[in-house]
């Protein structure tokens, strides 16, 4: 059975299992951490472009989030050095940045974390390389697609599955798998935290969304087979066929009436081309 805890000022925060309710103080906190979240993706557009290294673009990730008066909540979490995920053309999520340039052509996503004030903005956006072939391009219009229409679906009264649904459906709609061994998570002034949000299921299953619940949905969208594996690094996942993944990914909070996107884009770039 779903447990749900209101969240009040003096309650430690822990991974317990329990899915949180938030009241208004952790709305404006999520606001801010959001906002500096996708700030920091739209000031990387000028910069990914080909011949860039992704260890160059994990230093400006570090660098805005530490002169925001944030910490990057990846650095350092179970191990992980770096300040960001950067994830080229088949690899699915964890894409460690590294010395490795860009290419005319390539597909990235970018997976950012700041954490500010105590709180987590987790998002992600795919990025174009250069000139990007139309198959690529179309698997990162319907991965955005799928996002989307599986945050109409986040609003009280409703269930995770009837999000999943709606991802699973538009995707397998144009015959892309959806890859299963990730998923989104509940977030706050935790970094992963209850519920988890998986990407594939029947409507009106799973736990029911009500108001104060925080989580990401972040469907990762292959054009081949769902299958992935993990390479010996212990991070990186990739596709098992080497076929293209891409995936998008915003932090929300559930309210009386729907949801809101905390990460979404001041400037307007929340899906390429930008």
């Amino acid at each position: 059975m779903t447990e749900y805890v209101t969240v009040t000022e003096d309650m430690p925060q822990a991974r317990d299992g329990a899915i949180k309710l938030h009241g208004p103080a952790g709305f404006e906190g999520m606001r801010k951490a959001g906002q500096l979240a996708a700030e920091i993706l739209d000031a990387l557009v000028p910069h990914v472009v080909p011949g860039v290294r992704t260890d160059e673009l994990d230093d400006i990730v570090r660098n805005m989030t530490i002169a925001a008066g944030g910490v990057p909540a990846t650095l350092g979490y179970r191990g992980y050095t770096h300040s960001c995920c950067i994830s080229i053309n088949h690899v699915v999520c964890h894409g460690i940045p590294s010395d490795r340039t860009l290419k005319d052509g390539d597909i990235v996503n970018i997976d950012v974390t700041p954490m500010l004030g105590g709180w987590h903005g987790d998002t992600s956006r795919m990025y174009l390389v250069g000139d990007v072939p139309i198959k690529a391009r179309r698997l990162v219009d319907v991965t955005y697609e799928c996002l989307m229409l599986g945050l109409e679906q986040a609003r009280p009264g409703n269930h995770l599955g009837d999000i999943s649904h709606a991802i699973q459906r538009h995707a397998e709609k144009h015959r892309y798998g959806v890859v299963r061994d990730f998923c989104g998570h509940g977030l706050g002034q935790v970094f992963h935290d209850a519920p988890e949000v998986v990407h594939v299921g029947r409507p009106g299953t799973g736990p029911e969304l009500r108001p104060g619940m925080f989580f990401t949905v972040e469907p990762m969208i292959n054009v081949g087979r769902p299958d992935v594996k993990l390479l010996d690094d212990g991070w990186t996942a990739v596709t098992r066929d080497r076929s293209l993944s891409a995936q998008f990914e915003h932090s929300i909070g559930i309210t009386e009436t729907g949801c809101e996107i905390f990460t979404t884009s001041p400037k307007g770039l929340d899906r390429p081309p930008y």
